[in-house]
């Protein structure tokens, strides 16, 4: 595993307590930046981002959610209602220290938008990475639902065999210790909510659009996103009058394929708006 500056810690919340990793700056920091992971991924798809965000002076906290690798599930499957992760969020970046720059990696953005709608005052900006304006692509939702009816009928022991022929679902690469022991620990209720959701997730862009007081948005993506195509983020960025960048030679997770190109344009954004 990588070395990174960041340290794992628990983020406690009036919601219960979260799993984090938290980066420092040597000095104050200029702003707290929360970071929120993908489906099948957790707060350590962000390692490599850390040491150069928190190099330019910012406070990083990566946050497992609920059911995901080291965050305990809810008490009952209503608990990954998107409203109710949406309530996380925020209850997360008041812990944190609110105002915060909110960052959500593919489901993670829609999660963080899903904050942002409930109410916008706890952030200083939205980056939404790799994260579409509606549900996830056609042949990702076919995958999608081959998972929904492995979990149905095998352990998570075998559904992660099974993914290991199948090549990656969405964005976390298959292979690897650390993976499998992401996969082993997180819970398959949340796998099942979070696809759940990504299928029938609504256009919700003009919604945000018409965030007051408005937000500053920056879309993020590689050039070869296959999940959400760079052409769709396109649009949306307009429509949002939001700033774009698409990352060369990266595909779904920028954040690991070309973390310091990645990180550059994360800085250059949240200094527009200090």
């Amino acid at each position: 595993m990588a070395r990174h500056r960041g340290h794992a810690r628990v983020l406690a919340t009036e919601r219960g307590d979260f799993a984090a990793i938290e980066a420092l700056p040597a000095g104050d920091p200029r702003a707290t930046v929360l970071m929120l992971p993908g489906f099948t991924g957790s707060k350590e798809d962000f390692n490599d981002l850390l040491d150069p965000l928190a190099t330019a002076g910012y406070r990083v906290l990566a946050v497992d959610g609920r059911g995901q690798y080291e965050s305990a599930p809810p008490a009952s499957p209503e608990g990954y209602a998107q409203a109710e992760l949406a309530a996380d969020v925020l209850a997360q970046a008041d812990a944190a220290g609110a105002p915060v720059h909110l960052l959500g990696h593919s489901f993670g953005g829609h999660v963080g938008r899903a904050a942002v709608l409930r109410d916008a005052r706890p952030f200083r900006t939205f980056t939404v990475m790799s994260s579409g304006p509606a549900e996830i692509s056609q042949p990702e939702r076919e995958r999608a639902k081959l998972l929904l009816d492995a979990l149905a009928v095998m352990s998570m022991e075998q559904v992660w065999e099974a993914m290991s022929g199948m090549g990656p679902l969405e964005e976390t690469p298959v292979g690897g210790a650390d993976l499998h022991r992401r996969w082993m620990a997180t819970d398959p209720g949340q796998l099942v909510a979070a696809a759940g959701l990504l299928v029938a997730e609504p256009d919700r862009v003009d919604e945000l659009a018409a965030v007051d007081p408005p937000l500053p948005v920056h879309v993020v993506s590689g050039d070869e996103d296959g999940v959400w195509p760079p052409s769709l983020l396109d649009v949306m960025a307009r429509r949002l009058g939001a700033r774009r960048t698409v990352v060369a030679d990266a595909g779904h997770s920028p954040n690991t394929e070309r973390p310091a190109e990645t990180a550059a344009a994360l800085v250059s954004f949240w200094r527009q708006h200090p």
